[in-house]
């Protein structure tokens, strides 16, 4: 059934299809909607076998969510920013005890300076947690990839928790059309969750969490390993059911027009669209343009990117992200991607759109015209600062 709803509630009606045993949240902009609706189909009866706890801060979200998931429930919350931060400490007890919260992270800068408009700085600094992370272009892709963080993270060969991540304001806040799943078609996709590995069970007690030494730590995060890489396989399966069952594929990547491309500009949420239809224009007037949209950043899809990639002349990762002092985040995959390449493109990083700023074509046309000097053989200092106003800095 179509409806015409904002991200965030596209988000939380995935949820509430996904009928979690809990929800633990606390809100925060742009992420708010998400618990004020999870709560509202818990009040209104939508929702009969779900306890909603509004917790005191996303600390105590997290910590809720791991002791409910540690009993075997089904566990998802939301946040954004600083209440990801916040949670920081708990995502990798999350991981490293293998439960499969999924959680709904409205991309939003961090502080400080205090900001609530996109960039992706906060969910990028949880990329090593352990967390598995999907990333969203719109709303239909919000939905779908909720639903499907579930079926991945459940699944008895992963057993880790994951993020769906969709861009603040620019998706959160904006309607769109999208195609909502019956409840019987759901849960035909997404049965109940029935794990083995952990339990609330007097006459079988088990111990959770407990002390790591070293004779054993190791093994433990090698064990957590194992499991996103396996992730890598399940969630081609579970892409490949929802295709088949709805209708609308979803790869790790999405390639676009980059069969005889000489540029190629990777991608990551909302930015997609626009670099879409400026590519479009491009290619009318001749210039060998194309695309990669990442949706899975963990397990980084290594073995997908590059057969798509090694050819053409440029790769340029437009980030809205920096790691301080070294530049984007996404130009670091890609390097360990490519440096075992005999011939290999040329790699630059592009610091775009941080705290909001619009990304236009008025930008992308900079980015280009900066990698055809680099096609050219111009040699470049990276990574470059798309948009900076250096009369501001003193």
């Amino acid at each position: 059934m179509m409806q015409i709803v904002k991200g965030n509630e596209a988000a939380a009606i995935a949820a509430k299809l996904a009928k979690p045993d809990v929800v633990a949240a606390y809100p925060i902009t742009p992420s708010t909607d998400f618990p004020e609706k999870m709560s509202e189909y818990v009040a209104n009866g939508e929702l009969p076998y779900t306890q909603f706890l509004p917790v005191e801060s996303e600390h105590s979200a997290m910590s809720a969510c791991v002791g409910a998931a540690a009993v075997g429930a089904r566990v998802c919350t939301a946040t954004s920013s600083q209440g990801l931060e916040l949670m920081h400490e708990i995502l990798f007890i999350a991981s490293g005890m293998r439960l499969p919260i999924v959680l709904y992270n409205a991309n939003r800068a961090l502080s400080a300076p205090i900001n609530i408009w996109c960039d992706q700085q906060d969910s990028f600094s949880a990329r090593d947690t352990g967390w598995i992370q999907f990333y969203g272009e719109n709303n239909q892709e919000a939905l779908d990839l909720m639903l499907m963080s579930f079926k991945v993270a459940e699944d008895p060969r992963v057993l880790l928790p994951a993020m769906t991540c969709i861009d603040a304001f620019i998706c959160t806040h904006t309607f769109e059309p999208v195609d909502i799943p019956s409840q019987e078609e759901v849960d035909a996709f997404l049965p109940p969750y029935k794990p083995n590995h952990v339990k609330l069970d007097p006459d079988e007690p088990m111990t959770l969490g407990p002390f790591g030494v070293p004779e054993y730590y190791q093994e433990m995060r090698y064990a957590q390993h194992l499991a996103m890489r396996s992730a890598e396989k399940v969630i081609d399966e579970v892409f490949e059911d929802f295709e088949k069952r709805f209708g609308r594929r979803y790869r790790k990547i999405d390639p676009y027009k980059t069969d005889d491309a000489e540029i190629i500009l990777i991608t990551i949420g909302s930015l997609s669209g626009t670099t879409k239809e400026f590519i479009d224009r491009l290619r009318e007037e001749g210039k060998k343009i194309g695309m990669v949209k990442i949706t899975v950043l963990r397990p980084f899809p290594f073995k997908e990117i590059l057969p798509v990639i090694k050819n053409a002349k440029v790769v340029a990762t437009l980030e809205k992200n920096i790691s301080m002092g070294y530049g984007g985040a996404v130009y670091a995959e890609l390097a360990g991607v490519l440096i075992n390449e005999e011939k290999r493109p040329a790699l630059i990083d592009f610091i775009l759109g941080l705290g909001g700023r619009d990304v236009t074509f008025k930008e992308l046309n900079e980015v280009v015209g900066i990698c055809e000097e680099l096609k050219a053989g111009k040699k470049m200092e990276r990574p470059v600062w798309i948009g900076v106003k250096k009369e501001l800095i003193s």
